[in-house]
């Protein structure tokens, strides 16, 4: 097969613009695996129809499945309050549930959260509720 110098170079430059996007998407993805591996933490404060309603048992549950770690306390304000530790993508999983979801018979008016804040160790060895 012949190829002339126009297509060999086509060739040439389509294979480089290739292992450039290839390398490119490699080094986002390590990144990205770098950041989610590490631990954050950040505290919480819950406002609404938040107690009595079961909020801190399915936020314990919640908090368990993603591997959350942590407490959370009722307050004489009528509010739940807490900490969060876990790496990234579930600590956002949890505070997006924590803003939205909550227990079924729960109304939450708004969440609030402390800067997150990365840690180098876990300061808890799972979720727990406070009393």
């Amino acid at each position: 097969m012949v190829f002339s110098y126009k297509s060999d170079l086509v060739l040439k430059i389509i294979t480089i613009l290739f292992v450039l996007a290839i390398s490119t998407q490699l080094r986002a993805d390590k990144s990205s695996t770098l950041e989610m591996s590490g631990l954050y933490s950040c505290g919480f404060e819950v406002f609404g129809r938040v107690q009595g309603v079961f909020f801190r048992k399915y936020t314990e549950k919640q908090a368990n499945q993603l591997g959350v770690r942590g407490w959370c306390m009722n307050t004489r304000d009528d509010t739940v309050k807490g900490i969060l530790e876990a790496p990234l993508a579930p600590l956002n999983e949890m505070k997006h549930w924590l803003q939205t979801t909550g227990s079924p018979s729960s109304r939450i008016d708004k969440a609030v959260f402390t800067e997150t804040k990365e840690i180098s160790n876990y300061n808890f060895n799972d979720f727990s509720i406070k009393r």
